[in-house]
């Protein structure tokens, strides 16, 4: 019934000595962890979120 598309974002690389607001964005996104993953309702929000982080993501 969930006719809604979704993407799958892992966090990669430490957020560790990133700027605040890229931290932010990791936390936003709701990853905690390294290699933690979390499935997304594709929307322009959350891809202009991933595009911000993209060296710290990725999509699956």
């Amino acid at each position: 019934m969930s006719d809604k598309k979704t993407l799958t974002v892992k966090l990669v690389r430490s957020p560790i000595g990133c700027r605040a607001s890229h931290r932010a964005t990791v936390v936003g996104l709701g990853l905690r962890k390294l290699n933690s993953t979390k499935t997304l309702e594709d929307t322009p929000a959350v891809r202009g979120m991933i595009n911000k982080i993209a060296y710290l993501v990725q999509v699956l």
